[in-house]
């Protein structure tokens, strides 16, 4: 059975994680061409094992931003600790780092698209995606089986790529996650541990704790690798042990929920048009930091201008989540990181050693100036990474899997 749907919809967005539901909001709240809101299809998997599970996402802001009734904690000092037990602890203001739940993001942003009638979701799973004259087509199965065509001018598609595009150098920072509950107070609310680098490192890549606190005695405790394959789940589960109970002495914990996930880590060019009406977003459009695996900030600035685009009357296509020198930067530590020139736990702990805390999260968000970054570049082993600065381009770029 073919049905057509929401035939001549302005926009169609394919997935309902963060990159899609941020380019909903974010296109409503900035409207269209004529001042009022874009016709919008947002499609969402249907219940099943192709809806993933909870997740965290934190970045850092100024302030109040537009999504704070979703806020589940924030901090405004962080710290570092490096391998021999050291400590550093910045206050990064007029940044704060926060944490959102996917569960009340999707909350949040349901409640506003359900005030507004130009919007319509659909559950469905999308079977493939192609241009059409004066637009492009979205193929769908319903739960029930039935076949959807939805149409629309232009389509933003969010879901992750089957097969990562050729790179010169790749990891996966992998990670599992505990939110806890210990029986004595153990936590210091309102100061997170970035990197812990007490952990046992690996052969190959690096490995690190990541603390953030809920409460006194509320966490969300991740051990996390950044290497050439995600672990086992009985790997992760020692290597949490060990963290929480040897490294950080919490005792009687009981464990409330996880979180686990792995993020690409590579200097794969992603390409944001597809079609001559059919863009990527998110991870799937290079959102994704390569150096640090944060992603959520990025996607906020790509939907913002694809929005402002659309307001224009202009080709939507989605800009660069990352400046170039930041990604430049970003393969040079890849590379280096990848073949051992430089110690992985030495290397950012003496970043954020020897860089005040606001200037760090501006240089990992990709916002810093030319001569903060050649600052912080000065701080880093010079030798090594200008021997990987000169090999770079004469590396073929291979291809890779998800």
């Amino acid at each position: 059975m073919s049905v057509n749907g929401a035939s001549g919809a302005d926009v169609i967005i394919v997935g309902a994680g963060a990159a899609g539901l941020s380019l909903a909001h974010h296109l409503a709240a900035a409207g269209g061409p004529a001042g009022t809101t874009p016709t919008m299809v947002l499609v969402e998997a249907p219940d099943g094992p192709l809806r993933p599970p909870e997740r965290t996402w934190c970045f850092w802001e100024e302030e109040d931003g537009a999504y704070e009734e979703a806020v589940v904690a924030s901090w405004s000092r962080l710290r570092v600790r490096t391998a021999d037990g050291r400590t550093v602890e910045g206050d990064p203001g007029p940044l704060r780092y926060k944490m959102i739940r996917s569960g009340g993001f999707e909350q949040l942003i349901g409640k506003r698209l359900a005030a507004r009638p130009e919007v319509r979701r659909v559950r469905a799973t999308v079977d493939g995606v192609r241009d059409v004259a004066a637009g492009a087509e979205v193929l769908c199965t319903t739960a029930a089986g039935e076949r959807l065509t939805l149409r629309g001018r232009w389509v933003f598609d969010s879901r992750p790529l089957r097969r990562l595009p050729p790179a010169r150098s790749s990891l996966v920072q992998h990670f599992r996650g505990w939110f806890v509950r210990t029986e004595r107070p153990e936590f210091t609310p309102g100061v997170a541990d970035l990197m812990d680098f007490r952990t046992a490192q690996p052969d190959h890549g690096l490995s690190f704790g990541y603390v953030l606190p809920l409460g006194p005695q509320d966490a969300l405790v991740e051990y996390t690798e950044f290497s050439a394959a995600p672990l086992t789940g009985p790997e992760y589960e020692k290597a949490l042990r060990h963290y929480t109970r040897d490294v950080l002495g919490l005792g009687a914990l009981r464990i409330v929920s996880t979180e686990q996930g792995a993020i690409p880590m590579t200097d794969a060019v992603f390409p944001r048009r597809v079609g001559a009406s059919v863009f990527r977003i998110g991870t799937a459009g290079g959102a994704t930091r390569p150096a640090t695996g944060y992603t959520f900030a990025a996607v906020q600035r790509q939907s913002r201008a694809i929005a402002a685009a659309h307001r224009r009357g202009r080709v939507p296509v989605p800009p660069p989540a990352h400046p170039a020198r930041a990604r430049a930067m970003d393969a040079v530590m890849l590379r280096a990181l990848d073949t051992g020139r430089v110690n992985g736990a030495d290397f950012f702990a003496g970043l954020f050693g020897r860089t005040p805390m606001e200037r760090m999260l501006r240089f990992l968000d990709g916002r810093s100036r030319v001569w903060e970054d050649i600052a912080i570049g000065l701080r880093t082993p010079v030798g090594p990474m200008l021997r990987t600065v000169a090999e770079l381009p004469l590396l073929p770029r291979r291809e890779q899997r998800p």
